[in-house]
């Protein structure tokens, strides 16, 4: 059994509603060798990351950056997993006032250190959050996870 875990912080419920449509997509009925974890930032912690064999991350962008909670959670993690974590295929998420380049752009600096390996475009989601957008996680999430249960990433 391959797993994913999903990571996220939300303060309006724009990037939990992302994150719940990715879960979603993992989680369907054709993806059977993927088990898929779903935390808050502040509930996730090193020895998850080191139970994964996948990675989506979460956030809404604050001040053109992520948000505290999912860095207090790269930084929580860093130096625990240091040296014992394989290279981790990765995704993000955004809920971005702006443009969410700011928030995009510290993951993917952060990412590089851990590490983590980028295994799907980001999906950043400008202003209120549609349909289209949730479809578009969804098919993140699927896609993420039937990746990592075939041995693609």
């Amino acid at each position: 059994m391959k797993h994913l875990l999903i990571v996220y912080h939300s303060k309006t419920g724009n990037t939990r509603r992302m994150a719940e449509a990715a879960r979603t997509g993992a989680l369907h009925e054709d993806i059977t060798g993927v088990d898929v974890r779903y935390l808050e930032a502040r509930d996730a912690g090193p020895d998850d990351l080191l139970w994964a064999d996948g990675l989506l991350l979460g956030t809404p962008e604050n001040f053109g950056y992520m948000s505290g909670a999912l860095k207090d959670f790269l930084d929580r993690t860093f130096y625990e997993v240091e040296g014992k974590l394989k290279p981790l295929p990765y995704a993000v998420l955004i809920s971005a006032g702006n443009d969410g380049s700011g928030a995009l752009r510290a993951i993917e600096r952060i990412a590089n250190g851990y590490p983590f390996v980028k295994a799907q475009e980001p999906i950043i989601c400008q202003g209120e959050v549609d349909e289209e957008t949730l479809a578009r996680c969804l098919e993140l999430g699927m896609t993420l996870a039937a990746g990592i249960e075939l041995g693609m990433f």
